[in-house]
Order: C-alpha cells, then sequence, then structure tokens
C-alpha cells in the first residue's frame, strides 16, 4: 500500500527526527511504500527555527552552535523519503494515500507551541478514506480537562486508533466513548540498526547528558556520582553548564550512536530515555513540568519507575540506579510491547488494505 505518515518530522529535534524515520521504516519493514507528508509553514518555520537557535529560556550565546546543529538537522532531513511538499493549511493539495498513520509524537497536543489545534493532526483534511493514528499523545495536556466536543469529533474519524501513553488513552476513551490499545514509541517498536548510524570517533569513557532544565539537587548528585568513577558529563544538543563538556552541535546521526556507547545517560526528555532503553544503557531520568506526564507514562508502560529520580537525592542514589544493569524484567516487558505493537499497526494496515 502507499502510506503517508503525518508526524513532526521537520523539528529540531532528536526524538522527532527518529520517531518520524522509525515509523516510515517499520511501514516499509512490514511491505509497504511509506514516506512522510511533507507539509510546509513558514510560520511554524520561523517559530521552529527561533527556538532551536536559543532553546534554553535565559540562556544567551553559543548561537554559532545551535546554528550549526541545525545545519546538521538539515542535511539529515533531506535523506528523509518525502512526498511532494504542500501548505500545512492547504492539504488539498497533497497526494492521495490509500492509507495515512498520523502520529507519532504530541500530534494531538492543542498546546503546542506553534503546531497545537492544527486540524490537520486531527484527522481533517487527509487526502485519503483510511487514517490510522499510531503512538500519538497528547504531550503535557491535563487529562481532568477532557477534550472539546469538536476535537473529539474529528477522532471519531479515525479507523484505527494507538496512543503511545495512559494519559493520552484516557483522553482518547473518555474522547470517542471506546478503549484504544496503547503501543511503544517507533524508536522501541522499529529500532534502528546500528548500520543506519555514523561512526562515534570519541573512544573514552562519558555520561551522556540530555536535556536542560535540570534541577541544582539532580545535577549535583549527577556530578558527585560521575566523578567519583571519573567519567565525563558531556551535553549534547544543549548548554549544561554544569557539564563537563559542551557538544551542542551534534546532529541526529550522531545523537543514536553517542548514547549507545554511553556508559551511563542522565535525561529529562523523553527520547533520552527511550534510547537509553533501546540500547540498554544505565539511566536516570528527572521529571519536568512539560515532560513529566510522558515520562511517568514511559516509566510505568516499561516497569522502570525506579530510573524515574525525584530532585532531592544523593550520588548514592544515583549510584543505586547506574552502577546496575538494566532489569531483565524491563528488556522482557519491553520486547512484548514490542510485538504487539507491531502487531497493531499490521493488522490496522491490513484493515484498511482488505476495505480498499
Amino acid at each position: 500500500m502507499k502510506i503517508g505518515v503525518l508526524t513532526f518530522h521537520r523539528c529540531i529535534n532528536y526524538g522527532s527526527y527518529w520517531q518520524a524515520r522509525c515509523l516510515v521504516e517499520g511501514l516499509g519493514a512490514l511491505g509497504h511504500r511509506a514516506e512522510l507528508l511533507d507539509h510546509a509553514s513558514a510560520r511554524v518555520d520561523r517559530a521552529e527555527w527561533r527556538c532551536a537557535l536559543r532553546p534554553v529560556p535565559g540562556q544567551t550565546g553559543d548561537r554559532a552552535a545551535y546554528r550549526r546543529k541545525m545545519l546538521r538537522f538539515f542535511q539529515a532531513f533531506a535523506t528523509l523519503p518525502l512526498s511532494p511538499r504542500f501548505p500545512l493549511d492547504a492539504p488539498r493539495f497533497m497526494d492521495e494515500y490509500e492509507a495515512i498513520v498520523v502520529g507519532s509524537d504530541e500530534v494531538w497536543n492543542l498546546s503546542h507551541p506553534w503546531y497545537g489545534g492544527v486540524p490537520l493532526f486531527y484527522g481533517q483534511g487527509l487526502r485519503t478514506q483510511r487514517a490510522l493514528a499510531y503512538a500519538a499523545s497528547f504531550g503535557h495536556h491535563d487529562t481532568s480537562s477532557g477534550l472539546d466536543p469538536a476535537w473529539a469529533r474529528r477522532l471519531r474519524g479515525f479507523e484505527a486508533i494507538a496512543v503511545r501513553d495512559e494519559a493520552s488513552r484516557a483522553l482518547v476513551a473518555a474522547a470517542i466513548g471506546a478503549d484504544v490499545d496503547v503501543v511503544l514509541d517507533p524508536c522501541l517498536a522499529f529500532p534502528p540498526g546500528f548500520d543506519a548510524y555514523e561512526s562515534r570517533t570519541e573512544e573514552h569513557a562519558y555520561v551522556a547528558l540530555y536535556g536542560h532544565g535540570f534541577s541544582s539537587g539532580f545535577a549535583n548528585a549527577v556530578r558527585g556520582w560521575a566523578h567519583r568513577r571519573g567519567l565525563p558529563i558531556v551535553s549534547i544538543g544543549y548548554r549544561n553548564d554544569w557539564a563537563d563538556r559542551q557538544w551542542i552541535e551534534a546532529g541526529p546521526l550522531e545523537f543514536a550512536p553517542f548514547i549507545a556507547n554511553a556508559d551511563a545517560v542522565v535525561t529529562n526528555f523523553f527520547h533520552g530515555c527511550v534510547f537509553a532503553l533501546r540500547h540498554r544503557r544505565p539511566f536516570v531520568c528527572e521529571a519536568s513540568w512539560y515532560r513529566g506526564t510522558k515520562l511517568r507514562c514511559l516509566m510505568q508502560q516499561v516497569g522502570g519507575e525506579r530510573h524515574l529520580l525525584a530532585p532531592a537525592m544523593t550520588p548514592d542514589d544515583i549510584a543505586g540506579v547506574l552502577d546496575v544493569p538494566i532489569s531483565a524484567c524491563v528488556d522482557a516487558r519491553i520486547e512484548r510491547l514490542r510485538l504487539a505493537s507491531r502487531e497493531f499497526l499490521r493488522e490496522a494496515v491490513l484493515a484498511q488494505a482488505a476495505v480498499s
């Protein structure tokens, strides 16, 4: 089948790049011709690039490094399987598809600063008779507030829905009056192989630091643990002054092996945890206001609650997690979820083929 994938594939964000690529490659592994719907918007580009050049509120400087990071992303975008470009606000100009998969990422986050409230991600205007959703998420949207009836009606137009976390499942179930599956992020369901990565030149041991806005208590505990073991902390993608080294300009093809080869991973980002799990790297994460919901849901999903730590901790608390391998129980649960996630997508697409 000719399948379009609608997601945030041009974000200057390692996780957004990899989830888009892995979902397209996963559909290809199932025997389909999949491509990313290459929507264009000058408004979105301005907001995305402005944020990419100054991603950490309150920080100044490093503009040249962030610009080099952007250029590496642009080079990576050019290698993705893309549809002909069409205006985000005029989807009538997109190609027609036998099925369109919306997801993964926060495609239903109505509070997203530049994609929030775009009807296309809720299925309105898609040029297909068969819309599916795979690993879609509402991000930090408050589950207690529910969904406005207008958005709920749009969700009922999807033939099959699977979400990425329990919070999103609760919102969808309340909106459409039916339960839906919770599946793995594409980076875990269809993990990229090492042959897709650029080689890393650094040979020394290190701690991979991914994210920004960490609490001082968390940062001090991580530094104490790392320095006891003689491990330098390398911050990728963002400046963290408490790291020993900054690697701001790294692109998405450099991010994956960097995490895979780290002695340990420290993060407060969703895909920092995902890639640590994918490569079985010891990791700890701290929940922030913006990402706390999806981090807690991911840890509950895979049985990794012990990796999510509170700010008030000591180096010994960090050691209790980073000095031991990831639990075999976590690995086993991920494998079961991986099989179920692939089966959902396979069956959902097959159902579309049968109807078509």
